[in-house]
């Protein structure tokens, strides 16, 4: 027997035609997609992460490694929980101030930004943004006016230094050249890392009974000439994390050349290219992790006000030595350092 139902013109409809039963049977389909639509939660956008870093560098990019890495080890995803906009200047600070705004543009609920120039400029840009920052490769991030104190973070703003332990460096000096007596040190005036670091070094190196001997360079064209002004003041070249000297070591190594004398890098990579003999160096991808772990506890809800500095161990430094080095400066690998396992082609 058929059924009929009434419609809104009043004729009945009969529910058991072919054709009408497949109409009513897409609209409810219809519908209850249209209902299973409203009642389930879209899914959570990711959180857009920006990276600001001052150039294209290893150690630099290393730390944009380790800050993923430690993000994603602390369950924020690339990709699903968290997304990123990676910016940098080619090491011109005038375009700071742009690569900020850029970055700002795109919301991000913070900011990580690689190296002291970038950081002080960000911290002025984005005072009132709401916008946490999460600094790392910054030396001293008292002396460059980021944080309070080692202790603690500021309004906004945490982060992980790339301090060096100077007297780590200076002990591995020693052992690699037994006959040194002078350490030489080039800085940038210009630069609060590179000023506060002379400071650290002068303490270290009069601890150890040595000389300090420091050059000033405020230009990367100048390097040569200043590098070859220690002769007869120093007997190697430690070349620190500079963000004018670091990019610029094959022009340190060349003059430290012309006055006989080796340099001892910030970075494992000019030993690696045969640029410089050793290198003593704080990991950077460790120095990345630092910074990543910090910006998951502000991801969930710390004050980075209440976030001490992360600053390095000294088990996170590696010395590395250039077999051709030793050849090149008719030096032999000392007896202390027979095993450390460092040794490169």
């Amino acid at each position: 027997m058929s059924r009929f139902i009434p419609n809104p013109q009043g004729r009945s409809m009969n529910t058991t035609h072919p054709l009408r039963r497949r109409v009513l049977g897409l609209a409810a389909v219809a519908g209850f997609a249209a209902l299973s639509a409203t009642a389930l939660p879209a899914a959570a956008e990711p959180k857009r992460i920006a990276i600001a870093n001052f150039g294209e560098h290893p150690q630099l990019n290393a730390v944009a490694a380790g800050f993923k890495k430690a993000l994603a080890d602390a369950g924020f995803a690339e990709g699903k929980d968290v997304v990123y906009s990676l910016s940098h200047t080619n090491f011109d600070a005038s375009l700071v101030p742009q690569m900020i705004a850029k970055l700002q543009a795109e919301k991000p609920v913070l900011m990580l930004t690689i190296t002291t120039p970038v950081s002080q400029i960000a911290k002025k840009a984005l005072a009132t943004s709401g916008i946490p920052i999460i600094f790392a490769a910054v030396t001293d991030p008292v002396a460059a006016k980021l944080v309070p104190s080692w202790t603690a973070g500021d309004t906004g703003m945490s982060g992980a230094s790339d301090l060096q332990d100077v007297a780590a460096v200076v002990s591995f000096s020693r052992q690699l050249l037994p006959n040194m007596k002078g350490f030489g040190l080039p800085y940038n005036p210009g630069e609060a890392n590179d000023v506060a670091l002379v400071e650290k070094a002068r303490a270290a190196v009069q601890a150890a009974g040595l000389t300090l001997a420091t050059v000033g360079v405020d230009s990367a064209n100048d390097i040569p000439q200043r590098i070859a002004s220690l002769k007869g003041k120093a007997d190697m070249v430690y070349n620190p994390a500079s963000n004018l000297l670091q990019p610029a070591v094959a022009a340190v190594a060349a003059g430290a050349r012309t006055i006989g004398i080796p340099v001892i890098n910030s970075d494992e990579s000019a030993v690696e290219k045969g640029i410089v003999l050793a290198s003593f160096a704080v990991n950077y991808t460790q120095v990345g992790m630092n910074a990543g772990r910090i910006a998951a506890q502000i991801l969930k809800g710390t004050d980075p006000k209440t976030i001490p500095v992360a600053v390095p161990t000294l088990k996170d430094h590696a010395p590395k030595i250039s077999r051709k080095g030793l050849e090149a400066f008719k030096l032999k690998l000392p007896p202390a350092l027979a095993d450390c396992k460092c040794l490169v082609d």
